[in-house]
């Protein structure tokens, strides 16, 4: 019995260790909704002193019910970078990959109209 490797799931939310200070909470909260980590960790820090019960229990609970990010989530950066706007704006993604899409249809029917062109034809037939 063969044992497939399961690929993660790019839009789960995960601790990131690699770029976390303490347990990589704040840098997986980050990522995954598309923050500036500065700015997060600022704000939990300015949280912290007037709540600082709640935000001790509730990083706690974090870093015990986020899972770690895995070593092969992403490819490359831009990959990275994809996901992460896909998280952010599902709607305007999709969007962008069918205006991409249909930039690309567009240029291949340019193509095909010019292969099939008498003038195309005229071209080929005077060179050969």
């Amino acid at each position: 019995m063969s044992r497939h490797k399961q690929t993660p799931d790019r839009n789960r939310l995960y601790r990131d260790k690699d770029r976390g200070l303490l347990t990589g909470v704040c840098a997986g909260i980050a990522d995954w909704l598309g923050l500036n980590l500065t700015a997060l960790r600022v704000i939990v820090v300015v949280l912290t002193i007037p709540f600082t019960a709640v935000m001790i229990i509730g990083y706690l609970a974090l870093w015990i019910l986020i899972p770690k990010r895995p070593r092969n989530l992403y490819r490359d950066e831009q990959e990275a970078e994809f996901w992460q706007e896909v998280r952010r704006s599902p709607t305007g993604s999709v969007g962008g990959m069918n205006r991409r899409f249909r930039e690309l249809d567009d240029r291949l029917q340019r193509m095909e109209r010019w292969l099939t062109s008498s003038e195309y034809r005229i071209d080929s037939e005077l060179r050969d």
